[in-house]
């Protein structure tokens, strides 16, 4: 029966989709945050949950705490599905472009804007996509077999990204972080890695920075959403100011 379970494809049925993907389904905003990706993933969420939860249920209530989880969920599940329609429709239009117009130009154009560059493709493909971009195509750009080539790497990737699921629970373990920081600023916290003490409004920090850093940087096979991270730490921050909370300066 366990294996049975295990072997269900619960993230193709309940991540969270682009929302014009052909896998799309309304109920995906909320049960994308109750699937994880492996078991290191749903471990690394829980264990933050497990550390920061209990103190923060008992300072702000089981209802208050209830609502902080399930609002950062889905507000990070809102933000990041706003960025991600904008980001695949810019996609898709350069896919329809390039399918009107198969230039060499127009598919020079979607590799240096739409994507990471050649590295977003698997090694074996790099060459083979770089000669095709930067040879091939542009020598002779009325090949039907270039052509073929070009909207197949197109209409791959437009794919790929389309039907992406984002799954875990890090929007709201990120929210949680966020108004743990807010509440308790000055509290020491004993690290694991390195093991040395930090006041928790430099860890929440931390995170916050390093989730800006690691969007903007975008390196690729990097699939962590950190888009969702920082919406998370977003709605937290709008719940510590709706509720009035104010900060206890423990030392």
């Amino acid at each position: 029966m366990i294996q049975l379970f295990m072997s269900l494809p619960l993230t193709q049925w309940f991540g969270y989709r682009y929302i014009f993907a052909e896998s799309f389904q309304p109920y995906q905003i909320l049960t994308y945050m109750f699937i994880h990706a492996d078991g290191w993933h749903l471990f690394g969420n829980m264990f933050a949950l497990f550390v920061f939860g209990p103190m923060l249920e008992n300072h702000l209530g089981a209802k208050r705490f209830f609502a902080l989880y399930m609002v950062c969920g889905l507000g990070a599940g809102v933000l990041y599905g706003i960025v991600n329609f904008v980001e695949i429709s810019q996609i898709e239009s350069a896919l329809v472009t390039f399918n009107n117009s198969p230039t060499p130009e127009n598919l020079h154009y979607f590799i240096n804007n739409f994507t990471s560059g050649y590295e977003t493709y698997r090694p074996e493909y790099q060459e083979e996509i770089y000669n095709l971009v930067n040879k091939n195509f542009p020598a002779d750009p009325t090949n039907p077999q270039y052509i073929a080539q070009a909207k197949n790497i197109i209409g791959s990737y437009y794919q790929m990204n389309a039907n992406m699921p984002m799954v875990g629970a890090s929007g709201s373990i990120f929210g949680i972080l966020m108004i743990f920081g807010l509440l308790f600023p000055n509290l020491q916290l004993m690290l694991l890695i390195p093991p040395m003490p930090v006041r928790a409004k430099y860890l929440v920090a931390f995170y916050a920075l390093y989730s800006i850093y690691a969007l903007l940087e975008r390196a690729p096979g990097d699939n962590v959403a950190h888009l969702a991270h920082i919406g998370g730490m977003v709605f937290a921050f709008i719940l510590f100011k709706a509720w009035g909370l104010k900060s206890d300066n423990l030392m």
